[in-house]
């Protein structure tokens, strides 16, 4: 008997699969209780009604699960009893390093605030005025991915790079210089970039004591998880300049309820964690999981294993 996977990413997904590993088994996931007689090997999915995944790879005898994505910190704990986890790490690096930029060149660029709605008071003298972008620092929490995708492009427009590491490794994009600590990295941030995993140790990693340690207008963006930012002290930093641009693709809390006050800050660009967002994402998720497919099934290490004590 072939592997059985229970697939809860869709028809697409299910001929993908199916196409490239043509001896799997493929077990329609659905919201609710397992089939009675449920049996799997694996589970592959993960963006939604985690209690309901739980009881049918209970029920099935899942021994891996990989998810679809590459933040895990909405998975239950429950889930790693018994079983490996992998994750999709790396596989939205592209699409999510290209938002990066392109909020970088916005802000330094003075956009959309310069599109002209009626004839200014002078022409070929942009009001506000613009910042380089070569030349200026961009400062990185994370290097994994996700920040080292960035960090490529970024040089390409000659920018330094400055990166906080969990571990003392050397950074495996060349030109990239390494830190010791967040009150380093964010000295002489022009833009400071969270890439970093929500965890322990980083919930609040930007609070109100980095944040006074900030290169005055800083432009911070988070593309990593609201929970790295302590949103009461943001807004404060935002009021009195140290922070002179906020652009955040993923807040806390997630969903933002309607009248919160990031809807409405003049020095805030909120968007609704689309940053990952590319039509051949799913693809490269794919590609992941059915490396790992031949991994299991050849009883080799998988890759991206997420620990859970470390949170990713």
């Amino acid at each position: 008997m072939g592997i059985r996977v229970i697939n809860q990413m869709g028809a697409g997904a299910a001929a993908l699969i199916a196409n490239a590993c043509p001896d799997v088994e493929l077990i329609e996931f659905a919201p609710g209780d397992p089939p009675s007689g449920i049996a799997a090997d694996v589970f592959f999915g993960g963006y939604f009604a985690w209690d309901d995944i739980a009881r049918w790879i209970d029920a099935a005898g899942v021994r891996w699960v990989q998810t679809s994505g590459t933040g895990v910190d909405k998975v239950p704990l429950s889930i790693y009893e018994g079983r490996i986890v992998t994750c999709a790490r790396g596989a939205s690096g592209e699409p999510i390093s290209e938002w990066v930029m392109a909020a970088v060149l916005a802000w330094a660029k003075r956009m959309p605030q310069t599109w002209l709605h009626e004839p200014p008071r002078h022409w070929n003298f942009p009001y506000p005025a613009f910042d380089p972008i070569a030349g200026s620092t961009l400062a990185l929490v994370g290097l994994g991915g996700i920040g080292s995708a960035v960090a490529r492009r970024a040089l390409a427009f000659d920018m330094r790079v400055h990166a906080l590491r969990r571990t003392d490794a050397p950074s495996p994009v060349p030109g990239v210089r390494t830190v010791g600590s967040i009150a380093e990295l964010v000295a002489d941030a022009d833009h400071l970039v969270l890439a970093a995993p929500a965890t322990a140790k980083t919930r609040h990693l930007v609070n109100a004591d980095v944040l006074a340690q900030v290169k005055p207008g800083v432009h911070l963006v988070n593309v990593a998880r609201g929970a790295l930012v302590d949103h009461d002290a943001l807004r404060a930093a935002l009021d009195d300049g140290r922070v002179a641009m906020a652009t955040l693709d993923t807040v806390e809390p997630e969903p933002t309820p309607e009248g919160h006050w990031l809807y409405s800050h003049p020095k805030v660009r909120l968007s609704a964690h689309v940053s990952w967002y590319n039509p051949d994402l799913q693809r490269a998720a794919l590609d992941i999981f059915v490396d790992n497919l031949g991994r299991f099934e050849r009883g080799e290490t998988l890759r991206e294993i997420v620990d859970p004590g470390e949170g990713y």
